[in-house]
C-alpha cells in the first residue's frame, strides 16, 4: 500500500515537472513569436517608406486582403497588393508611415491579432490618424498579413489655436494694492476649448467678492469671447482683441439690481512675467466713471 501511494506522489510530481516545463517552453514559443511580429511590423513600415513595392506586398499572405477605410473595397492576394502600393507610392512625393502597436494577441499557435495606431503624412499640413487591426497568419515559420481593417480617428475639436495667444495668462496670479488682494486662477479646460478664470477679491478682513470667467473662441463671430459671473450677481460679458503687446476686453455687464454699464479692460504682458491691467471708459447706468489706475499682478 505505502509502495502504490510512494508511485502516486512520484507520478504526480513528475507530471508536475512536465507540465511546468511545457508552460516555459510555451512562454518562450509565444515570446520569440511576438518578437518576430514586432520586427515584421518594423521590416513592413521601412519598407513603404523606402517604395519598396515588391518587398511590402511580400509581407501578406497569398490570399491577404485589406480593407479600405475610405471606400470600403477590397484588395485581395498579392497582385492586387502590388497594383494598390504602386498607386499609392508614386510620384515624388509620396505618404511617410509610422505605426504605434497597443497590442499583440495570440488567438492561435498560428494566429495573432495587432491592435495599433497608423499614421500617413501626405504633408505637413495633411496628417492622417487611424486605428488599425492586422490578423497575422504563420506559414512555414513566417508570420504574415492576413487581414487589415482600420478606422480614421475621431480627433478632439479643439480652439487652442485661436487661444493660444492668451497662454501668458495660465497660472496662479496674486494682485495687491492699497490694502486689497486679488488672487487669481486661470487654467485650460478640457482640450484646450476654454480657460477657466477664477478669482477672489478681499481685504485684510474678508473676502469681498469672487467669480469665474470663462474665455473662448466664438465659431460663429470668429472672436474671442468671455462670460463672467460673480457672487454678487453680476454677469459680465466681453470680446477680447490683441493690439500690438497688449490686449483689449471691450466688455458689456448686466449687473444686479437690473442696471446695465460697459468698460474697457486693457492687459500687457511684460518680459518679467508679471502684467499690468487696468479699467478704463466705465460707464454704469448711463454715468461715466473715472478709470482705474493700472495695476501690476504677479505669479503667486
Amino acid at each position: 500500500m505505502k509502495y502504490k501511494i510512494y508511485l502516486a506522489v512520484v507520478a504526480f510530481w513528475l507530471c508536475g515537472v512536465v507540465h511546468s516545463a511545457s508552460g516555459q517552453e510555451d512562454t518562450a514559443a509565444r515570446d520569440e513569436d511576438t518578437a518576430q511580429i514586432t520586427a515584421a511590423i518594423q521590416s513592413y513600415v521601412a519598407a513603404f517608406n523606402a517604395r519598396d513595392v515588391e518587398k511590402l506586398a511580400n509581407h501578406w499572405s497569398p490570399n491577404g486582403v485589406y480593407t479600405s477605410r475610405t471606400s470600403g473595397e477590397q484588395s485581395v492576394g498579392r497582385e492586387a497588393m502590388v497594383e494598390e502600393f504602386t498607386a499609392i507610392l508614386a510620384g515624388e512625393s509620396f505618404p511617410k508611415l509610422a505605426v504605434a502597436t497597443e497590442s499583440i494577441e495570440f488567438i492561435s499557435p498560428n494566429v495573432a491579432l495587432e491592435r495599433g495606431t497608423a499614421t500617413v503624412a501626405h504633408s505637413e499640413d495633411e496628417v492622417v490618424e487611424t486605428t488599425y487591426s492586422v490578423v497575422y497568419v504563420k506559414k512555414d515559420g513566417t508570420w504574415l498579413i492576413d487581414r487589415v481593417t482600420e478606422d480614421e480617428m475621431v480627433v478632439e475639436l479643439s480652439h487652442y489655436e485661436n487661444l493660444k495667444d492668451l497662454e501668458w495668462i495660465i497660472g496662479e496670479w496674486i494682485d495687491e494694492t492699497d490694502g486689497v488682494k486679488i488672487e487669481i486662477t486661470c487654467r485650460w479646460t478640457e482640450n484646450k476649448n476654454f480657460i477657466s478664470r477664477t478669482f477672489a477679491v478681499s481685504n485684510a478682513e474678508e473676502v469681498e467678492s469672487s467669480g469665474l470667467q470663462i474665455i473662448g473662441w466664438d465659431s460663429k463671430e470668429k472672436k474671442i469671447s468671455s462670460w463672467l459671473f460673480d457672487s454678487q450677481g453680476n454677469i459680465i460679458t466681453g470680446t477680447w482683441a490683441k493690439r500690438d503687446d497688449r490686449w483689449t476686453v471691450q466688455s458689456l455687464a448686466s449687473l444686479a439690481g437690473g442696471i446695465s454699464g460697459s468698460f474697457i479692460t486693457v492687459f500687457q504682458p511684460l518680459e518679467d512675467g508679471t502684467y499690468t491691467w487696468q479699467k478704463i471708459n466705465q460707464v454704469v447706468d448711463g454715468e461715466l466713471l473715472p478709470n482705474i489706475e493700472k495695476s501690476i499682478v504677479r505669479r503667486k
